[in-house]
C-alpha cells in the first residue's frame, strides 16, 4: 500500500508540476523567420501569432504569393519552435520527477 500512495503523490505532483510548466511555455513569444528574415513573427506557447513583419522589399503586387509563402513559412517555423519548446519542457520535468522520457504522451 505505501508503494501506491506513494505513486499517488508522485501523480499528483506531476499534475501540478505540469499545469505550471505549461503556463510557463504559453507566457512565452517565440520567434520565427523565413527567406533569411524577410519575414519574421512571433507566437505565443499556444500557437497564437502575436507579430508580424514583412519586409517592405517584398511587397509588390505581381509577386504576392511568394510574399504569402514566406509568411506561411515563418508562422510555421515559429509553431515548430513552440512545439519543441513544450516538448523538451515536458522531458525535463519528467527527468526531474524520475519519471520515463516518453512515457505514453504526445510530445
Amino acid at each position: 500500500m505505501a508503494n501506491f500512495a506513494q505513486m499517488m503523490q508522485k501523480a499528483g505532483k506531476f499534475k501540478q508540476e505540469m499545469e505550471k510548466m505549461q503556463q510557463r511555455v504559453n507566457a512565452m513569444d517565440i520567434p520565427g523567420a523565413a527567406g533569411n528574415g524577410l519575414v519574421t513573427c512571433v507566437v505565443s506557447g499556444k500557437h497564437e501569432l502575436k507579430k508580424l513583419k514583412v519586409d517592405p522589399s517584398l511587397i509588390k503586387a505581381d509577386e504576392a504569393d511568394v510574399m504569402e509563402d514566406m509568411i506561411i513559412a515563418a508562422i510555421n517555423d515559429a509553431r515548430n519552435k513552440a512545439e519543441k519548446v513544450m516538448a523538451d519542457e515536458t522531458s525535463k520535468l519528467m527527468a526531474d520527477m524520475g519519471l520515463p522520457a516518453n512515457m505514453g504522451l504526445p510530445f
